[in-house]
């Protein structure tokens, strides 16, 4: 079953429950730092198993200890809940 776009309201309320988490270019957006390329690879690593669990992966950068993510749903053609929980899990992931 194909995840249905939010409406713009809805991404709003959304998007004032997720601490970190910014709308660019119509994607969900975050910028993360650790302390060092491991620390920043483990947690791409953690990531990756829970979107891989969810079947709704990320667009994502890496250099050194820093570590960009985008999220949408390209087959919905914007955001839906799989990209809200996704950013949910990633902030429960860099709380530790």
């Amino acid at each position: 079953m194909r995840p249905e776009k939010l409406s713009s309201e809805a991404v709003t309320l959304h998007l004032a429950e997720l601490d970190g988490w910014s709308l660019e270019e119509g994607k969900l957006h975050r910028e993360l730092r650790f302390e060092s390329f491991e620390a920043a690879f483990g947690f791409m690593t953690a990531v990756a198993a829970e979107a891989e669990a969810m079947d709704h992966h990320p667009e994502w950068f890496n250099v050194y200890s820093r570590v960009e993510i985008w999220l949408v749903t390209h087959d919905a053609g914007g955001l839906t809940e799989l990209d809200f929980e996704l950013a949910r899990r990633v902030n429960r992931l860099f709380r530790g």
